[in-house]
């Protein structure tokens, strides 16, 4: 039987199986089984070969990089053609076969590479080479725009966070607040620090017994779902923040739009129309998180036109020097910074001094 198979005859078990507490062991069990056959589908064993090749792994440009997914016709690429070519410094280029990057575009000094990705809607599912890659691709993003028509949102919607949730992209999603560390002997040891809906002892240890695992410690710090779960114990999970782009505006009513603006994680847009193009791309830089820091040469005025962009959680005056080149940190001494991050300008810092958004920094060599 193949891998297909055997994920369709479980999904449809799951189907069947009505929700409850009786029932809820079962379906766990079923859940781990299904998330073991998913990571075989995409990482097939023993090193088939066309894993990776076949000309698709795309280079990582730029400060940040986006993952354009939506279904055909749904203006994905005139919103990609327009927006690139609205803010880009690079023309659109073909990159291969089965996928167009048209470029790098610069946002507020930052420069943030767009990833169309046709593949995982078209080719992901039935785990095809090409599914795979792009697959591969999607999980090195920094963040995901699901591009919907305005008129058919919600079907759609539905049927691509399946497909990604499927390989184990979560959007939007926090890593589940779990404990999980495995052991030599000494059996599960399971605790809870509050009052669980889903997961008891029982069903934590059939989950495991799935995986193989018979000595283990498990915390639960919040109410967690079987999924949460199998997520930590995979723990090959990615987790990026996803904005829903509902292109078409022009074809829908005042009153209409005023309903979609309260969707959480939403931007209503006409691609064709270059339509509200700054409130996407001022909420694509919200969620990306970037921190520009600018430098200043001894005896300059800093230089505001060119930041060196850092991801959020790695601002350390260490990070900014490996971002430049990673001999720098062997000669550093001190740096001198000016901005939000310090009590007084210029102050005098070492290495692990955490910078803010568009401070100025000087570094001082030993």
């Amino acid at each position: 039987m193949s891998l297909l198979a055997k994920i369709a005859e479980i999904e449809n078990e799951m189907a069947r199986t009505q929700k409850n507490k009786a029932t809820a062991h079962h379906l766990g069990l079923l859940k781990a089984r299904l998330a073991k056959l998913r990571r075989e589908l995409i990482t097939p064993k023993g090193g088939s070969g066309g894993g990776t090749g076949e000309g698709f792994d795309v280079a990582k440009t730029g400060d940040a990089r986006i993952g354009f997914v939506g279904f055909p016709s749904v203006g994905k690429s005139t919103l990609l053609s327009n927006l690139a070519g609205v803010y880009s410094e690079v023309a659109a280029y073909e990159f291969t076969t089965l996928t167009t990057v048209p470029g790098v575009i610069r946002y507020k000094g930052a420069k943030i590479q767009l990833l169309d990705l046709p593949g995982i809607i078209e080719g992901a599912k039935d785990g095809k080479g090409r599914g795979r890659q792009v697959i591969a691709v999607a999980r090195t993003c920094n963040l995901i725009l699901i591009v919907l028509d305005v008129l058919k949102p919600l079907g759609h919607k539905k049927l691509i966070e399946h497909e990604l949730e499927g390989f184990g992209i979560r959007l939007n999603k926090q890593p589940p607040n779990i404990g999980f560390k495995k052991k030599d002997k000494g059996g599960i040891n399971f605790t809870a620090t509050c009052a669980q809906s889903e997961l008891d002892g029982d069903t934590v240890k059939s989950i495991l017994s799935e995986y193989k695992i018979h000595n283990a410690d498990i915390t639960l710090r919040s109410d967690a779902t079987a999924d949460d779960l199998i997520d930590v114990v995979e723990g090959n999970r990615v987790y990026i923040p996803c904005i829903y782009v509902l292109n078409k505006i022009d074809q829908i009513s005042i009153e209409e739009l005023d309903v979609i603006y309260k969707i959480p994680h939403c931007v209503p847009i006409s691609a064709h129309h270059r339509w509200n193009f700054d409130d996407l791309l001022e909420k694509i830089w919200d969620y990306l998180q970037l921190v520009r820091i600018y430098t200043k040469p001894k005896g300059q005025l800093p230089d505001y036109t060119a930041p060196v962009v850092l991801p959020d959680g790695r601002t350390a005056v260490e990070d900014f020097c490996l971002k430049i080149h990673k001999n720098l940190i062997k000669e550093f001494k001190y740096a001198l910074v000016w901005g939000s991050s310090v009590k007084h300008n210029p102050q005098k810092v070492g290495k692990d001094h955490v910078m803010e958004d568009e401070d100025v920094i000087q570094l001082v060599k030993k």
